[in-house]
């Protein structure tokens, strides 16, 4: 406990510490920023940590209750900067706002927390990275399911969902909150694992009861029925938590939270965390951003078309009506000039986040502006999509009916270019409120009274270099040189002596004075008033912004779709209702751009070629080969076009993947156990309807047990699971298993020898690899030559052996008893013989003779 707490007796501190260790027992679990003047103060072990954190320096300024008070600080007008560190870091921080009058109060200021910052509920823009949504989550254990739910605040989704048990770090991964929120006496090595900020809250927080209170209160509604989510105890359970957390830490009413959705895992392509992280959908397999499939696509012109693009990669349609929808509207802007509707959505800011903070009461002047402004780019782009016959674009343009009543507010309410924060003024429109006005008008239009008094006063003096000036520290001012001030009338009050001048004021211009600068405070005070007051008239077209937000979003990624179609050369796929997979001349869409040229290859699957054994040599493209297959597909259900000449599908609920070599030194895994854990999800849970991809399985244990394996899980996937799979082995023994299984086929990439060295041809071939040219890749990667000699006398000598000894075990051979043992001639003769009987003469032949036998 801090130090400053351990004291129960308040009273041997300060009043100022009083204060603050009063409002600090409220947040034990947060750093509270508290406001002093200019800057935001720490105290403390709060100061010791910030010291730490933010790099600021920790100091000690006098006592209370006999002890130095350790202090930190930061400038308020740069605090939003350190506040986005600490976020970052997943910390919490309560800001502590100082909020009465300094001339009234007797004591220390009245000051009250007016924000909580914690990592899943941050709004501001400043705080957050544009193109990923931010998400707090709260898991709730139910009767054998998880409960989940998990808010957006930035843009007021509230999404449930329920699961098994076993599929929360799958869930975690997906989602990848921000924030987690916990019951005390929950625990699972999934919220161990995961890295994100975590908050434990009571038990009792996650009643049910009390939840369904909570959410009908929310959303005005007499049950949950009405969002299908009646059934869902422990979800509801989760959502209740969530909400009152929500509500706490914002202080505030959400109307920007109007309803929540039920998540039903059958909407999508189900992706574990190993599928997604192989795929590189958006982060690389060495944790960057790039070169990524998302990296690749993002050409949206939104930073809400950005977020949406992440989703849709991460969630890929099941619902072929919606793929096909966003299909004919992809061609439909193919057809047209989508050029120009990318140049309009570059005028668009994000109406999503702006409208969750002007909800919230925390949205900044040029949010207003830039929502004007946004509006306005709508009519536009409405303009632009209505006239298309697709029913999808038809659908947006209707969602993107601006309201119009905001338009003309913000229109006559907000300057072009407003100030940046509300509290220095310049930020409503002139001509918009007759009072502010006014008094803008006392402050800027002074200049006249200014040269008038000016004018009188050398006139009434004789001091002809008497001049009359202001400036933001001292005021107004009568400016006279030394030599003449033993000129000044009795009633010049001296307010400053300077090296060569003296500086006066009067009564006159000091009533003046305090005319311009009460006009001043008085203005910025009903600024912020109307501010307030145009905050609250927009409450109402929360939802209709919220729409407006989303239309553009989709919009965004299906123009991106649209560009990246005609400039990457892709095609629109075909959905079937036959099951399987046929894609002509399918290429990798991120690996084709970095290495050309790229050679385009074909993939056949049906239910009757259900497995492909890839064969071939390292660095051949199997890898590349297998996960472009994936990509494909995935693309495909995202409803967006695919690099290809040709591709058809049939349904496809989930995509596999077990590819590459890690260890999970963490979890205390070795790369075979990380690579048996995979292999065993997928044998768990593929279906007739799931892509498979596989490479090397067996290759981290013995070769006899690694290929057993390989044998075993290939007849698996082919016996029970039937699943469409791509299964690539080192093990050439392996290709024989298509004399066992009809449904399976060998394809290779080949490779030829040129001199000492190997050309990989990165085309598929039907039929097993004749060799894996696994020296020839070693001296490729700069194996010494001396080792390479080394390894080819080496490799001739095994496979003389081989050819000594017969060939390797046959996997596929018939197991048969195995034949009684012939015994050795010595061995033989060495039974019958009595020793006993023998001379030393015939023993001596007898060595001779047996030896010869040997």
């Amino acid at each position: 406990m801090d130090a400053g707490l351990k004291d129960n007796s308040l009273q041997q501190h300060t009043p100022m510490m009083r204060q603050y260790l009063g409002i600090k027992a409220q947040y034990p679990d947060m750093l509270l920023f508290y406001r002093m003047g200019d800057f935001y103060e720490l105290f403390h072990d709060d100061a010791e940590k910030a010291s730490r954190l933010l790099g600021i320096t920790l100091t000690k300024r006098g006592a209370s209750n006999g002890e130095p008070i350790r202090m930190a600080g930061v400038p308020y007008h740069a605090a939003e900067q350190y506040l986005a560190k600490l976020a970052k870091l997943g910390e919490g921080v309560a800001i502590c706002e100082q909020v009465g009058d300094p001339a009234k109060s007797k004591g220390p200021v009245e000051r009250q927390v007016t924000r909580i910052l914690t990592p899943g509920t941050l709004t501001d823009s400043a705080l957050l990275d544009e193109t990923r949504d931010n998400w707090l989550m709260a898991v709730c254990a139910g009767d054998g399911l998880l409960g989940l739910a998990r808010i957006n605040l930035a843009s007021g989704q509230f999404i449930l969902n329920e699961i098994a048990p076993g599929l929360l770090g799958q869930e975690l991964q997906r989602i990848s909150p921000a924030e987690l929120l916990i019951a005390d006496d929950f625990t699972h090595p999934a919220i161990e694992a995961i890295k994100c900020s975590k908050k434990r809250l009571a038990s009792w927080q996650f009643d049910r009861d009390s939840a369904l209170q909570t959410l009908t209160r929310q959303f005005a509604t007499y049950d949950l029925s009405g969002f299908g989510a009646s059934d869902l105890t422990a979800a509801v359970a989760a959502a209740g938590a969530l909400l009152d957390y929500v509500k706490h830490t914002q202080r505030t009413t959400l109307p920007h939270i109007s309803g929540l959705r039920v998540e039903q895992a059958q909407d999508y392509i189900q992706l574990d965390a190993a599928t997604r992280r192989n795929l590189e959908i958006d982060q690389t397999l060495q944790g960057e951003s790039k070169p990524t499939l998302y990296s690749l696509l993002d050409t949206t012109r939104t930073a809400m078309g950005a977020r949406l693009l992440r989703h849709w990669l991460h969630h890929p349609l099941r619902d072929v009506k919606a793929i096909q929808a966003r299909q004919a509207a992809l061609a439909a802007l193919l057809g047209a000039d989508y050029q120009s509707l990318r140049q309009l959505l570059s005028g668009v800011g994000d109406i999503e986040r702006i409208t969750a903070r002007i909800a919230l009461k925390t949205a900044r002047p040029r949010d207003l502006s830039g929502l004007r402004d946004s509006l306005q780019q709508l009519i536009s782009l409405q303009g632009g999509i209505a006239h298309h016959e697709a029913s999808l674009l038809q659908m947006l343009a209707a969602e993107m009916q601006a309201p119009q009543a905001v338009i003309e507010l913000l229109d006559s309410a907000i300057r072009q270019e407003p100030a940046s924060v509300l509290r220095e003024g310049g930020v409503i429109a002139d001509g918009y409120d007759a009072e502010l006005d006014e008094l803008r008008s006392i402050q800027t239009n002074h200049g006249d009274f200014l040269l008038r008094f000016e004018a009188e006063e050398k006139q009434r003096t004789g001091i002809a270099n008497l001049r009359v000036e202001y400036n933001s520290v001292h005021g107004f001012y009568i400016e006279i040189s030394r030599a003449q001030a033993e000129n000044a009338p009795p009633e010049y009050r001296r307010r400053q002596t300077l090296k060569n001048v003296e500086r006066f004021i009067t009564p006159e211009l000091k009533a003046f004075e305090d005319k311009v600068l009460s006009a001043n405070e008085r203005a910025l005070v009903r600024e912020k008033a109307l501010y307030e007051e145009i905050l609250e008239v927009l409450s109402p077209y929360i939802q209709a912004l919220q729409r407006n937000a989303a239309a553009v979003a989709q919009l965004d990624v299906l123009v991106a779709f649209a560009e990246r179609a005609e400039a990457l050369n892709y095609v629109a796929p075909s959905f079937v209702e036959e099951a399987g997979l046929q894609i002509t001349d399918g290429r990798h869409p991120v690996v084709e751009q970095l290495a050309q040229p790229f050679i385009a290859n074909d993939v056949t699957l049906s239910p009757y070629r259900q497995l492909l054994l890839i064969t071939g040599p390292n660095m051949g493209g199997k890898s590349t080969y297998m996960r472009q297959t994936a990509l494909i597909v995935l693309l495909a259900h995202c409803g967006c076009y695919v690099p290809a000449t040709s591709a058809s599908m049939g349904c496809i609920d989930r995509i596999f993947t077990r590819i590459g070599a890690s260890d999970d030194l963490a979890g205390g895994r070795s790369t075979f156990m990380v690579e048996m854990t995979e292999t065993a999800n997928i044998l768990h849970n593929a279906t007739e309807h799931s892509l498979v991809l596989l490479d090397e399985i067996g290759r981290g244990t013995s070769t006899f047990d690694g290929l057993s394996l390989a044998w075993a899980v290939a007849r698996q996937l082919l016996e029970k699971n039937r699943s469409y799979t791509l299964f690539a082995t080192h093990y050439f023994e392996l290709t024989r298993i298509v004399e066992e299984f009809k449904h399976a086929a060998n394809v290779h990439l080949d490779a030829v020898e040129h001199g000492n060295g190997i050309v990989f041809l990165h085309r598929v071939e039907e039929g097993p690899a004749s060799q894996s040219y696994g020296l020839q890749v070693a001296q490729l990667a700069g194996i010494p030559r001396s080792v390479i000699n080394a390894a080819k006398r080496k490799l001739a000598q095994l496979e003389q052996q081989h050819l000594n000894t017969g060939p390797q075990t046959d996997m596929f051979a018939q197991e048969v008893p195995e034949p009684e043992p012939v015994l050795h001639a010595a061995l033989a003769q060495l039974e019958v013989i009595q020793p006993d009987d023998l001379t030393p003469k015939q023993a001596l032949e007898l060595i001779y003779k047996l030896r010869q036998l040997i």
